[in-house]
């Protein structure tokens, strides 16, 4: 017995998954995407760059649909086409809730984010101490040399490009 859909089932299942999409970048206010969820829309969906769900609501600081998402044993390494993974991006944000919430659910501390770059390297480079010493905290760098050296001289860099194109 095969199971064939009409072209306006597939329509209608593209419109959902904009819907979760949107849900998890705006926030899931009225319980769209935890139904959603319920009812089988898969919790690793992603856009066409491969933002899942939960790295859209993580970069745009949604805690309670980051929590969901999680509870629904979404993946937090699961890169985005650019090879950035969601705690790569909250560190470069700077929410720190988030980020501990990820590594709570095994999310890689250490991750690369793309040339090498790391949570840490972001949290530092962009100036979100709180979330830099959070993830210190939690063991990011350690066991390279490399990258206890590298973090701090990039993060004074880029702090000295800022200070030269503010004045």
């Amino acid at each position: 017995m095969t199971c064939e859909t009409t072209d306006a089932e597939e329509q209608r299942y593209a419109e959902l998954q904009l819907e979760a999409l949107e849900c998890a970048r705006c926030g899931d206010r009225d319980d769209t995407l935890a139904a959603m969820l319920r009812a089988g829309m898969p919790v690793n969906l992603a856009d066409h760059k491969g933002n899942t769900l939960l790295m859209l609501a993580a970069y745009h600081g949604n805690e309670d649909t980051v929590t969901l998402l999680l509870t629904h044993a979404a993946d937090p390494d699961r890169p985005n086409a650019r090879a950035q993974t969601a705690l790569g991006g909250v560190a470069f944000k700077g929410y720190t809730t988030i980020a501990s919430q990820l590594l709570d659910a095994g999310a890689d501390i250490n991750a690369d984010q793309g040339a090498g770059m790391t949570p840490l390297m972001y949290a530092q480079m962009f100036g979100r101490a709180e979330t830099a010493r959070l993830l210190q905290q939690r063991g990011a760098g350690r066991g390279s040399p490399l990258l206890r050296v590298a973090t701090p001289i990039l993060g004074a860099v880029v702090s000295l490009v800022r200070a030269f194109r503010n004045h």
